[in-house]
Parts: C-alpha cells; structure tokens; sequence
C-alpha cells in the first residue's frame, strides 16, 4: 500500500488543476505544466483536493499511485511557488555573469564556459560568485542546475569548484612533506 499516494493534494488558491482525457494541466500565477496521466491510476479533482488510486492491485499500478501523487505535488508547488537552486562558485578567477539569453561562466579554462539558459528558465547572479536557478518544473530546475555544476565540481583538497549551497564538501588533506 502506498503511504504516498493515499495522501490527496491539497489544491491552493490561485492554481487550477483541469483533466482532459489522461491529461493532466495545472495552471497558477507562474505559469502551466502538464502531465500525461497513465491508464494505471484513476485521478479526480474535488472539493479543492486531487486524488489518485490505483487501477487494481497490480504492482505497476500501485508503484504509479504514489509516483502520480508526488508528480501532481511538484507540480502544484511549482506553478504557484516554483523552485530554486542555489550554487556558490569557489575558487581564484572563478565567477559568473548573465549576458542576453546565455550564462556565461570563467571556471579556469582557457575559455569562458557559454551555457545557453532553456526556456522557463531563469537564472541570475547577484554576485560574481553566486548563482540562483528559478522555474516552474522541478526536474528542469535540477537538471539545468547540475549542467551548471558538471563543468566544473568541487575538489576535496581546496573546495574549488561550483557546489549546491546546501552542499557539505568533504576536505582531504593535502600531501605532507
């Protein structure tokens, strides 16, 4: 039995949850996203809440009851609060500028790194050393946020690198003579 799915989600103001057919769309004040629902689980809008059951006891079908909950939840969340991530550059030379549609980043390579931000994207840079990644989709804001930290990731030995600003670098220490 899922512990996730049997929970409905609770709809806030401002965002509107509508099926059409096995689509699923939510819209709210930062924008829309959809979801293709699975013919595995039975969903329902009412009274302010979305639930899903499974389509019999089948594990497929119960394994996709609790994931279409926890979809939906992103969802909701994301279009009416949406997602940030948050990453610090650290190292000499290193830092991060915003020109155009494109974020550019100086990593200590021979040349800039040019990462072209996706559509619904948002990224800014309050500091040369900071970076924040903002959107509507929770997957695409992670995604988009570890591309960023995959050209270069932090090093044990002096922390150079970019990392999450949750993130807890674990330290070597150096070679002793």
């Amino acid at each position: 039995m899922s512990r996730v799915g049997k929970y409905p989600v609770v709809i806030p103001a401002g965002v509107e949850l509508a099926i059409v057919g096995r689509m699923l769309t939510a819209t709210g004040k930062l924008g829309a996203l959809s979801l293709k629902l699975t013919d595995l689980v039975d969903a329902k809008v009412e009274d302010g809440k979305f639930s899903v059951a499974p389509r019999g006891n089948a594990a497929p079908a119960r394994m996709m009851w609790g994931t279409t909950r926890a979809l939906v939840a992103n969802m909701v969340k994301g279009v009416s609060i949406g997602y940030t991530r948050s990453m610090e550059i650290t190292g000499t030379g290193f830092r991060a500028v915003v020109n155009g549609k494109n974020l550019v980043i100086n990593l200590g390579f021979s040349h800039d790194v040019v990462y072209p931000i996706p559509d619904g994207i948002t990224i800014t840079c309050a500091k040369p050393t900071a970076i924040t990644v903002a959107g509507v989709d929770k997957r695409q804001v992670g995604q988009v946020a570890s591309e960023i930290r995959s050209w270069r990731p932090p090093e044990p030995y002096k922390g150079k690198g970019v990392k999450y600003d949750n993130e807890v670098i674990r330290r070597k220490e150096g070679k002793k003579k």
